[in-house]
């Protein structure tokens, strides 16, 4: 399985496979192991040990605590991200937003209605793909200006479905 790997303002492609994982291209052997019930894991790279804990979970990653320096790292699998590159998830010039079907699937709820104030990041829809429920989320903050396709209605790729303005 394929990720990318955020850390500060660094950005790793990392691919598990197995006992190896690919960094950026290059394979390196690991494992990882967790300690008992605790919240620390040792992870093993060649004659490299590390021990770190797992703090909290945050919006798309963790926080992680490692030789007393807290870490937030930002992990996406490959599948989500070319999601929301899909999906329309930028912000135009004119401060409004269209946020698109990534892919057919069925609408299967929307979480939001036309007037609601958003933030960046809220989910407004779910779609429903190859047996995955996926969120769409609001790329900008702003106000629902137009809500398209009804609960239970097939969608087609690309088609529009939340549109979004920022406040005045």
């Amino acid at each position: 399985m394929k990720y990318v790997v955020t850390v500060g303002d660094r950005e790793f492609v990392v691919d598990i496979d197995g006992q190896s994982i690919r960094l950026d291209g290059s394979v390196i052997a690991a494992q990882l192991h967790r300690l008992g019930d605790s919240p620390e894991y040792r992870l093993e790279m060649g004659a490299t040990h590390r021990t770190f804990a797992v703090d909290q979970r945050i919006e798309d990653g963790w926080t992680l605590v490692l030789d007393g320096t807290v870490h937030e790292v930002g992990i996406l699998d490959e599948r989500t991200r070319h999601i929301r590159s899909l999906s329309g998830a930028s912000a135009a010039a004119s401060g409004s937003a269209s946020i698109k079907a990534p892919m057919p699937g069925l609408l299967v709820k929307r979480l939001v209605e036309v007037g609601d104030e958003v933030t960046e990041g809220q989910g407004l829809v779910v779609l429903e793909a190859m047996k995955m429920e996926n969120e769409l989320r609001a790329p900008i903050a702003g106000r629902v200006t137009a809500l398209h396709g009804l609960p239970g209605e097939a969608i087609t790729k690309g088609q529009l479905l939340v549109q979004l303005a920022q406040p005045e």
